[in-house]
């Protein structure tokens, strides 16, 4: 496993300044992301039933569980949704215009609630680091501290790990700017598994993210119910 990957989802205990959560609030645990392009779709679907025929109770890419790539995850308040997006929106008006494109450079894993989580390591290009930057600026003002299992899609018979649940709440600044690492994750599997995998040769490919979204998360920070896509 790589140091990149390491820094990025070690769940480092940083000082969080916003806002922590009010009685009565309701609380989402959001990602703002780049719904990327059939090519990319296609890839991580395919090593997601690769993973899945190791590990079948992993979850399935698809509708429910949409490839993606990560600009930045945070709470915000329920009420603030319609702000949030207005700010997004607002702030890319500038910058690289979309779809922006983007390389897939190798498959890394991480070691995550007892399995290996999957992912799609990419380039980070300057426009896609501006456009990380922009949209993590712009969602600041809204974003609060302190949310629960409750702030997530609730899936039947299955907890939102504490691992997920850390993510979110760390991820500025654990897992951006300096320490951003683009991904889109592909699945899970057993480790030993994952491993192999992690052996074998990969071909870098090219693909596009076509357009800016907002979704609730899921368990494993999965993107499972789309709230907002932008519109220009």
């Amino acid at each position: 496993m790589s140091a990149a990957v390491l820094a990025a989802v070690a769940l480092a205990c940083a000082a969080v300044s916003t806002p922590a959560v009010g009685k009565g609030d309701q609380v989402v645990a959001i990602d703002i992301l780049l719904e990327p392009d059939a090519a990319m779709i296609d890839r991580a679907q395919a090593l997601n039933a690769r993973l899945r025929e190791n590990y079948p109770k992993g979850y399935t890419l698809g509708a429910g569980h949409a490839p993606h790539v990560t600009l930045v995850q945070r709470y915000v308040r329920a009420a603030d949704l319609d702000k949030v997006a207005a700010a997004v929106s607002e702030a890319t008006r500038s910058g690289a215009a979309l779809p922006i494109e983007l390389k897939a450079a190798r498959i890394d894993s991480v070691e995550w609630a007892g399995v290996g989580v999957v992912v799609l390591l990419m380039d980070r290009s300057p426009e896609l680091l501006a456009l990380e930057s922009a949209v993590v600026q712009a969602v600041e003002p809204f974003a609060v501290s302190g949310g629960g299992a409750d702030a997530f899609v609730q899936t039947p018979g299955q907890q939102i790990n504490a691992e997920t649940i850390k993510y979110v709440e760390t991820f500025v600044p654990a897992s951006s700017g300096e320490r951003y690492i683009p991904h889109v994750t592909a699945g899970t599997a057993q480790l030993d598994y994952v491993a192999k995998l992690k052996a074998e040769p990969f071909q870098p490919f090219t693909f596009h993210g076509e357009t800016i979204a907002i979704y609730h998360l899921g368990n494993f920070g999965t993107a499972q119910k789309r709230l907002w896509t932008l519109k220009r």
